[in-house]
């Protein structure tokens, strides 16, 4: 219940400072129609805003950095292993990796477990994901870095490394209207 209502505190933080949805501008609003269904609390920014770059560990104990994936769309999603609704998402992200993940697209999925990568792997084999990268950040740098304070928190990052928004809390990540919002993203709309 105490996460709900920080992730709640924070959604509502995100509107009123202008992050939430019913923002005005051409950008948003070409996103507004999107909103709907899974992604309804999707929050988009007035226009795509710089994001910090930050660094995290792959499976092989190798640094990897935000900026790597530019060039690409990033559904970049911030989650822990003790979360219970991050891992109830987490079979939707890995799906939707599977389904739209290529040149143009990749779900980034960066654990933020202090006990570090083995704890990470470990629920990767539980609970049969396949198709995405395991990565983590047991120094929590990367999702400060972001501005994260609740989790699952994503955020989806254009192709110049630019985030467009964010939904904190959980969702459907593999719903057509997730998959639908992604595209317009892809699409450079």
């Amino acid at each position: 219940m105490t996460r709900y209502l920080k992730s709640f505190s924070v959604l509502i933080l995100l509107t009123f400072t202008g992050l939430g949805v019913g923002t005005s501008t051409a950008f948003s609003e070409n996103l507004n129609d999107l909103l709907v269904g899974e992604v309804q609390n999707f929050a988009p920014n007035k226009a795509p805003r710089e994001l910090r770059d930050f660094s995290f560990m792959n499976a092989e104990g190798k640094e990897e950095k935000l900026s790597d994936y530019k060039g690409k769309v990033v559904l970049l999603n911030f989650w822990a292993t003790w979360c219970a609704p991050c891992r109830k998402e987490m079979p939707g992200l890995d799906r939707l990796q599977g389904d739209m993940g290529g040149d143009d697209f990749v779900v980034l999925a960066v654990g933020q477990d202090l006990q570090g990568m083995k704890k990470v792997q470990n629920f990767f084999t539980k609970l049969e994901l396949e198709n995405l990268g395991a990565f983590n950040d047991k120094t929590v740098k990367s999702g400060r870095a972001a501005g994260v304070f609740g989790l699952p928190a994503t955020l989806l990052v254009n192709q110049d490394g630019l985030e467009v928004g964010r939904l904190v809390g959980p969702a459907e990540w593999d719903s057509p209207e997730a998959k639908a919002l992604i595209q317009h993203v892809i699409s450079g709309s």
